[in-house]
């Protein structure tokens, strides 16, 4: 098996494969596209033909694609000491030969075809700017402060003018929270986080209808990812109308 960089003259190929499964190389799509010099693509060729891939995102976020022979080969070319990589189930045991992570988890990729969606905006969902950058990594602090331990405000604020933020406030305060980026080919809602002191109270689903509407004024799909060992908000997500796609292993 042959491992090559992505380049312009492999570009074709790139696509082609890719566009059979958006929804499985969504990032892999995204980041070429907007972040490609915070990108690298290793591509696993066999014959001629594409059996996988690898990204490697701004040198600490990586995914894999591919059969286990391919992620097996692609993994021999990763030389990062400290990473976060999304892989196939069935690649954990290889992963795991290589890192001894302090996460796992299962992540659920779950879809929403248009024409699929029940929204339900219970609430006034309002668009959220830079002054709400502040409120904003707070909430996602306090709902998860191991997964969000990173962001601050500024890298908030300095995102905002690519990214979509809605939110719920309560008595001028922030409460409810959720971002997406808008593409002709499909959405990722990237952020959904209520405080702890608000939640149960439909917010979450009234910011994901919300954050759906405007996806689907613009491509016709939405997807979502969403850990398995979190029962309430795959609930919220399937309301709405979203369905499990394809499961991974996050380490």
């Amino acid at each position: 098996m042959k491992i090559v960089l992505l380049d312009s003259s492999l570009e074709p190929a790139f696509w082609n494969y890719v566009n059979q499964d958006i929804p499985h190389h969504y990032f892999f799509i995204l980041d070429w596209k907007y972040s490609r010099d915070s990108t690298k693509i290793l591509l696993a060729s066999k014959q001629n033909r594409i059996h996988g891939m690898m990204l490697i995102y701004r040198q600490n976020i990586v995914q894999i694609r591919g059969t286990t022979e391919t992620a097996k080969n692609l993994l021999e070319h990763l030389e990062l000491e400290k990473v976060e990589i999304q892989s196939l189930k069935e690649h954990e045991s290889i992963v795991l030969k290589k890192y001894k992570p302090s996460i796992r988890h299962e992540l659920v990729l779950m879809t929403l075809p248009k024409g699929e969606e029940t929204l339900y905006i219970k609430h006034p969902v309002t668009k959220l700017g830079t002054a709400d950058a502040e409120e904003i990594t707070s909430i996602m602090r306090q709902a998860d402060p191991r997964w969000w331990e990173e962001t601050t405000a500024q890298r908030i604020a300095e995102g905002m003018s690519d990214r979509l933020w809605l939110g719920i406030k309560v008595n001028g305060k922030l409460v409810s929270i959720g971002n997406t980026r808008l593409t002709d080919w499909g959405s990722n809602i990237g952020v959904i986080a209520t405080h702890e002191a608000h939640r149960n109270k439909g917010y979450a689903t009234s910011i994901v209808s919300a954050l759906v509407k405007e996806i689907l004024k613009k491509s016709n799909l939405a997807l979502i990812h969403v850990l398995s060992d979190n029962p309430p908000a795959i609930r919220a997500y399937e309301k709405v109308g979203f369905k499990p796609y394809r499961s991974y292993f996050l380490a």
